[in-house]
């Protein structure tokens, strides 16, 4: 079964193609047939952020072309010898389904004059959470493939994605079956998800079974990162900037900063408190002579090392409390070096297991949705929608 998977929560628009072969008791599997990402950074430099609207036209104006080569890339696009015109239903039926994406509905229908319908049999998308205008562009334009090939739609949630992409192999783009065995994974684990948008703890009691166990009341980790960086005139995105410019940092008896919620009894996150004694910081130091691009290099230092203590005390409660044999760190920030770095660490030294995604898949990509909803099926914990009843949901929760 070859299946479609699509991803346009915030401002990375992906589809991959896998290819499934009938799952075994033990576990499903997957071969990858095309796999492909289109970033819109460069897009969203000018507003310090990703800005929604445009986040919606970039995904309207990306996903027939990211299509075409995908189906092309996968051996499934077959042109057709001579022009057939989509019949008069089928038109009306598509543009009542992309009736908010007009350009799209356009270049849609010319792709598909020009091509024998793909051998595609089901989709996957991701319906949320994320940003509402994104989420609708992807979850209308399988609504529409669904329409016209008449194909099912499995709906996946973005953070399930993020979880599962941990089960992808490291060689993941060398592999023919690239899901690595589930007998080597124990459960329960903890799973740390850390974005732009998001911070969670989750309790991962098997595949397919979870629970939010704790989360941010305020701002995501990887949104306060970017704030720094902003404060700081750092280029967006500015997670990675910060990061680079604390690699080059050191203690600092003039750099002090709180780790808020570090001690509370729950597993509760908060990091406005922290954004804004940065904010006071540079404040105080650039009244000084001291403001510099070695004491920039030292908050950063200091940050980094705030957070992530944080998160570590954190996770380590929840694995305490779950006696969890496992954690699993992932999302965008995640590719942060010191902190998985340091949750290996503590991994290494308790004797549990630690998963962390390939670098390529921390941040959002179609290959983790592809993963869950892959997973979510074959423990049927899922089911096929029509697509008439398939809807973004931006604040979905595991």
């Amino acid at each position: 079964m070859n299946i479609l998977a699509i991803e346009t929560s915030c401002d990375e628009t992906a589809l991959s193609i896998i290819n499934t072969a009938e799952s075994t008791d033990f576990q499903p599997q997957f071969e990858i047939l095309s796999d492909l990402v289109i970033s819109q950074i460069d897009t969203h430099i000018p507003y310090g952020g990703v800005f929604p609207a445009l986040a919606k036209r970039e995904h309207a104006k990306n996903l027939v072309p990211l299509l075409e080569s995908s189906l092309r890339k996968a051996g499934l696009y077959q042109a057709r010898t001579e022009t057939n015109s989509v019949n008069e239903t089928m038109k009306s039926s598509l543009a009542t389904v992309l009736e908010r994406e007009p350009e799209l509905y356009t270049t849609l229908i010319n792709l598909i004059e020009k091509i024998e319908r793909p051998n595609i049999d089901m989709i996957m998308v991701t319906y949320g959470p994320g940003l509402a205008p994104a989420l609708w562009v992807g979850v209308n334009f399988a609504r529409a493939l669904s329409v016209l090939w008449n194909i099912p739609i499995i709906p996946v949630n973005h953070m399930e994605g993020h979880i599962t992409s941990t089960i992808l192999k490291d060689d993941y783009t060398e592999q023919k079956h690239v899901l690595t065995d589930f007998s080597e994974f124990s459960f329960p684990m903890i799973a740390l998800l850390i974005s732009g948008g998001h911070t969670q703890l989750v309790l991962v009691r098997d595949w397919a079974d979870y629970e939010i166990i704790g989360e941010t009341i305020d701002d995501a980790v990887g949104e306060a990162f970017d704030k720094v960086a902003r404060m700081l005139d750092m280029e967006y995105p500015g997670g990675p900037k910060v990061s680079m410019a604390a690699k080059k940092g050191d203690p600092n008896e003039l750099i002090s900063l709180p780790r808020p919620m570090i001690n509370t009894k729950d597993f509760q996150f908060s990091f406005s408190g922290l954004k804004t004694a940065v904010r006071y910081l540079i404040e105080d130091l650039k009244k000084s002579e001291n403001f510099n691009e070695q004491i920039i290099n030292d908050m950063c230092f200091e940050f980094e090392q705030a957070v992530t203590e944080v998160l570590l005390k954190k996770t380590q409660k929840a694995v305490d409390t779950y006696n969890a044999k496992g954690i699993i760190i992932a999302g965008g920030v995640s590719a942060n070096q010191f902190i998985t770095n340091a949750f290996k660490e503590y991994a290494n030294n308790e004797g549990i297991a630690f998963y962390n995604p390939h670098k390529k898949l921390c941040g959002d990509n179609s290959l983790m949705i592809a993963t869950a909803g892959v997973i979510n099926l074959w423990k049927q914990k899922t089911a096929t929608v029509p697509e008439e009843e398939l809807v973004a949901v931006g604040n979905l929760k595991i």
